[in-house]
Formats: C-alpha cells, sequence, structure tokens
C-alpha cells in the first residue's frame, strides 16, 4: 500500500501465529546453562532418592504443574489394595470430557531381562501390575461413581530399554497396546526442567552453615 510523503510508520506491532506453542516449554529443545545445573542436581537425586520419593516429591508436582487433577497416591503400607496401581489421576480436557490415568513407577532401570540385577525392575511384573491396573476400577469421590483407567503410565527412574518396551507391546492386544504410556528418566528430567518446577529440598547440597556451628571457636 502506497503512502503520502506526510505520512510516517509510528508503530509495527508483531502478532504471533495463533496456536504456536511456547519453545520455553517444549521438554526436548536446548537448556540453559542454570537448567543444566538444576539438571544435574536432580539427576544425583534420583540417584539416591526411594521409590517413595520418586512418586511424592518428583511425579506428583510435575503431573500437578502439567494439569493433572485429584493426583492420589495408592500407598505402598498395603499392596493388596493397590491393583497395580500406584497413583492415580484425572486429566479433564477442553471439552469437559474426562480422563483418568494410572501410574506404576519404578525407580530404576526398566529391562526385558529373565533376571534383573539389583535396583533394575523386571518387565514381566511391571505387565502384571498393568494388566491389574486397566482391569480394576478406581472410585471418584468427585462424582461418585466407579471408573476405570483410560490410560497407564509406566514411569521408570531409570532407562526403559527398547526390547522391555517391545516385550510389554508384544504381551498386550491391540486395545491394551494403546492405553500404555512410557515415561524415563530423560523424560522426567527434561519436564521437570523446562517447567521450572521447584527442585526437592534433598537435591541441593547440604549447607556449610551447618558445619560452622560445630567449630571450636
Amino acid at each position: 500500500m502506497r503512502r503520502s510523503p506526510d505520512e510516517e510508520v509510528v508503530q509495527v506491532n508483531i502478532i504471533p501465529k495463533a496456536g504456536s506453542v511456547m519453545p520455553e516449554q517444549h521438554p526436548h529443545r536446548p537448556l540453559s546453562s542454570i537448567e543444566l545445573e538444576r539438571k544435574v542436581l536432580l539427576t544425583a537425586y534420583l540417584n539416591k532418592c526411594s521409590e517413595d520419593e520418586l512418586i511424592g516429591e518428583i511425579l506428583m508436582p510435575l503431573f500437578r504443574h502439567l494439569g493433572f487433577q485429584r493426583i492420589t497416591i495408592a500407598g505402598h503400607k498395603d499392596k493388596a489394595l493397590e491393583y497395580g496401581k500406584d497413583v492415580w489421576m484425572k486429566y479433564v480436557l477442553p471439552t469437559q470430557n474426562v480422563l483418568y490415568f494410572g501410574i506404576q513407577a519404578k525407580k530404576g532401570k526398566l529391562d526385558s531381562a529373565g533376571v534383573s540385577k539389583p535396583g533394575n525392575a523386571n518387565v514381566a511384573e511391571i505387565l502384571n501390575q498393568v494388566t491389574m491396573m486397566l482391569g480394576h476400577e478406581i472410585f471418584d469421590p468427585e462424582t461418585s461413581r466407579k471408573v476405570l483407567v483410560d490410560h497407564a503410565f509406566i514411569i521408570a527412574g531409570g532407562e526403559i530399554t527398547k526390547q522391555a518396551r517391545n516385550w510389554i507391546a508384544g504381551q498386550l492386544d491391540i486395545s491394551k497396546r494403546s492405553q500404555i504410556l512410557f515415561m524415563e528418566r530423560e523424560d522426567i528430567l527434561n519436564l521437570f526442567i523446562v517447567n521450572n518446577i521447584s527442585l526437592p529440598a534433598d537435591a541441593f547440597p547440604a549447607s556449610q552453615d551447618a558445619d560452622d556451628d560445630n567449630l571450636p571457636f
């Protein structure tokens, strides 16, 4: 469009394209130096934390931040009542439909070996627990009704090997196969860091102030 000699441009507005994703929350983008430092701290924490700490200190804050609701820990005190679920939660879609999720979490590596090394979880045990998870109802007190889990998260504080993923998929029929979602250590780390979620207190090194109190002067 032509302008007359007496006109001038005083402001240019740049409007983002509709539906664009904010890059700073993308879990696979390059991390800043500060984020890399936080990732190192969180990695060290995952190396030493228990399974209950993985669930309570890492997974619950993460899924809450991602918009999941009614996150409920089944608890490890009474395994008979878990029916394969460490955690169940729900997610409300923009259409107001509700999806229910179960989580089976293991601290270490998930492999497909016949006998797992110490600290690793055997894939056959996971399959048994996931099968129970998908087949048993949960009670949602907010709706006062029992519902089935729509999807099951298999989450490992370590690696989930390709052989383990393929073995689980091969043991399930097509309908159940589509209900399984995997999340391993690198997924947890990246999602936790790019969403800027506060690290657990025990992830930070011990303060030197405590040692200074023991000085003899």
